[in-house]
């Protein structure tokens, strides 16, 4: 396997079966808690926007040629997703002060499963992305849904904690 494999699939994470993509975003959610761990939402940010370009460029690379893509081992978009939907999470903690070696697990589960929910779903605009079968596309129907997902954990974070009675 090749260095552009290893990006795309997220350390090979992609390759697991069934539902590589679940996987990808479970991996995610374990290296979202190290990051914001080592050093808060700060951290959190600069690795998914690294992360992000980075895929951008693997992608176009390992697919050159390709009629579609977005194949289903490559998960550094769900990477980048994942990270999207819990980047408010973070920073909300960290600008409240709180240590960053805390990420509570419900909020954590909740960003699992929307994003889980929203890039399955495909709702619109997220569905215009994945349609354009590009490089681009590939990593920007993720970084939607993961846009929607943390506006939706928001949301029920804060009927959960009376913010939004």
């Amino acid at each position: 396997m090749n260095g552009m494999r290893a990006i795309t699939t997220a350390g090979y994470v992609g390759l697991l079966r069934p539902a590589p993509g679940t996987w990808g975003s479970a991996l995610a959610v374990g290296l979202a808690v190290a990051l914001h761990a080592l050093g808060g939402f700060p951290t959190l940010l600069l690795a998914t926007l690294l992360s992000f370009a980075l895929g951008l460029w693997a992608v176009a690379r390992d697919t050159a040629g390709a009629a579609d893509p977005d194949r289903s081992e490559i998960v550094i978009d769900e990477v980048v997703g994942q990270w999207v939907t819990l980047l408010p999470f973070s920073g909300l903690l960290w600008a409240h002060g709180i240590g960053g070696t805390i990420l509570p697990w419900p909020g954590l589960l909740g960003g699992f499963l929307f994003f889980r929910l929203f890039d399955i779903w495909k709702p619109w605009p997220i569905r215009v992305f994945d349609r354009m079968k590009t490089p681009f596309g590939v990593m920007a129907d993720d970084v939607v849904a993961g846009v929607f997902a943390a506006l939706t954990l928001l949301a029920t974070g804060g009927i959960a904690h009376g913010f939004l009675r």
